[in-house]
């Protein structure tokens, strides 16, 4: 698939260990940024989930160049976005 995905997530997460496996498993390449460990990544997190630092939030840049940030997507939902 064309495009780009970004993740921004804890170690801690389950959601995002369970996210990470499956965009694996599918193929999926993704750059993950630990928030804990990024201040700006905080910010982009907050700012995406009104002020709250929800993970996984993922970010991500079609094949048509649209780009969609999401929260706690499904792996369905990423590669929609893919798609775009």
């Amino acid at each position: 698939m064309q495009g780009n995905v970004t993740m921004y997530s804890t170690p801690w997460c389950g959601y995002c260990r369970r996210l990470k496996s499956q965009l694996d498993r599918e193929g999926i390449a993704f750059t993950e940024i630990d928030i804990e460990q990024d201040p700006e990544a905080v910010k982009l997190v907050e700012a995406a989930n009104n002020g709250n630092q929800t993970v996984p939030t993922v970010v991500v840049t079609g094949g048509g160049g649209t780009e969609t940030t999401m929260t706690n997507p499904s792996l369905a939902d990423v590669k929609k976005a893919l798609a775009a």
